[in-house]
């Protein structure tokens, strides 16, 4: 049987060179490569519908571009890398002077052997993006020297495509899970994060679930915003969200925290990183970064997390083609999924629960939870360990149906998962039930 490493390091370098965009033929390629992992759903939004303040564009697709010197040399190929070319390039073969040429250049200084990621979704222009090493070595700086420029790409009418896969839990009550397809060749933003979603999607597969789990391939922004539009009813009604991106790097753990930095959410994270002594970086909730600032939105509000390993502008290589299969590596993104899977398993045991039985105490020895012999418990003995009955009776006091189990995990200063093991007890004896 293939590791779990190494079946993520399989999809890491199949994926990793496959040119995408918020639109095209390369993202649905990626979907189908997902469809062998899980079987998510394929939909497709058409061009000019529109999402709210927004516009679904014209769709995408290039299959080559580069750039000649005069003396007809292919300088620049996007058969070497897919972040040559400004993503959205409008098509062009035209022979040009560097004047204007270079006003079509993007390189970045401070970091000059790499090629920086550049888009243009709702701009029309082009552009050619190139390591400030290419840029002094390759490019003639003589204004007037004469270079041929081609990006053979198409813009039409077509669609935005998604993946979607809904497993149905015990309750209604959903949890959003969601990673953006949107980038070429960057492995740790975000095709880590989109590789991590699938193999957590299959985890959960394989359980029987207390919630059910909207898990969801977008491209960011517009395909995030589209996806809210289609499915507005459903997403008004979603608990908690995961957006998962750049979880591959082999820096440091950190997690943004949701909007209402007091929801559970944050708390249940931090919780994580306790049980597995690791050191972690918080980041408050702000208004940038990715798709939590739409699904947060007013018209949603829904408390979303980000736990990653090398957080998106946090590190150098970000949105540079250094953000490559040297700096991703599949242990670095397992340890990552291993987070995601324990915050999983302690969401699962955050259910609500209420006393079948409010009025006044229930009669514990009747349901054999009782010592057979009374007037042996010292209730003065603060500083005693609490006993199985201690918790259980402090369970029938504080399930009232609105404390969900860490509301009271946090009260009484016991674990969340012991407190679930007794409640699913007193649930099997029917004096608790499961509020949806």
């Amino acid at each position: 049987m293939i590791s779990p490493e190494k079946e993520i390091d399989k999809y890491l370098q199949r994926m990793f060179y496959i040119n995408r965009s918020i639109t095209g033929d390369g993202n649905r390629e990626t979907l189908k490569i997902l469809q062998e992992i899980i079987p998510i759903k394929v939909k497709e939004y058409s061009t000019g519908d529109q999402v709210y303040d927004w516009v679904i564009p014209k769709e995408w697709n290039i299959s080559d571009a580069w750039i000649k010197n005069s003396s007809g040399e292919k300088i620049i190929s996007f058969k070497n890398s897919n972040l040559h070319v400004v993503s959205y390039s409008t098509p062009v073969q035209r022979k040009i002077k560097f004047r204007e040429l270079k006003k079509h250049l993007h390189y970045i200084e401070d970091l000059p052997n790499a090629i920086p990621y550049r888009t243009s979704y709702y701009h029309e222009t082009w552009g050619f993006c190139v390591s400030f090493e290419q840029y002094q070595e390759l490019f003639n700086k003589d204004d007037d020297e004469e270079y041929e420029v081609c990006i053979n790409s198409k813009l039409h009418n077509g669609s935005l495509s998604v993946g979607e896969l809904i497993l149905p839990g015990k309750s209604e009550k959903e949890i959003l899970i969601s990673c953006y397809i949107c980038h070429p060749s960057m492995a740790n933003d975000s095709l880590s994060g989109v590789i991590l979603t699938a193999f957590l999607a299959k985890q959960l597969m394989e359980k029987e679930l207390n919630f059910t789990y909207r898990i969801i391939f977008v491209p960011e922004t517009i395909g995030a915003i589209s996806y809210c539009a289609k499915n507005e009813l459903r997403m008004k009604h979603i608990s908690y969200g995961l957006v998962i991106t750049t979880v591959g790097g082999p820096g440091k753990f950190g997690y943004k925290q949701s909007w209402d930095k007091e929801c559970c959410i944050n708390s249940l994270v931090e919780d994580v990183f306790l049980d597995e002594n690791i050191e972690y970086k918080k980041y408050l909730f702000d208004i940038h970064g990715s798709d939590e600032r739409q699904y947060s939105s007013q018209g949603f509000r829904i408390n979303c997390i980000t736990i990653t390993k090398d957080k998106y502008y946090e590190y150098d290589y970000y949105h540079t083609s250094l953000d490559n299969l040297k700096f991703v590596q599949a242990k670095y993104i397992r340890q990552s999924l291993n987070l995601y899977s324990h915050l999983i398993n302690k969401l699962e045991k955050n259910l609500t629960f209420k006393n079948r039985m409010p009025h006044c105490e229930v009669m514990l020895s009747k349901h054999d939870l009782y010592p057979k012999t009374g007037g042996g418990i010292n209730q003065l003995n603060i500083n005693a360990e609490k006993s199985k009955m201690d918790i259980i009776l402090e369970l029938l006091f504080y399930c009232d149906g609105e404390s969900d189990l860490h509301q009271i995990s946090k009260s009484i200063n016991i674990d969340m998962e012991i407190l679930y093991d007794f409640a699913i007890e007193l649930k099997d004896k029917f004096i608790l039930e499961v509020v949806a």
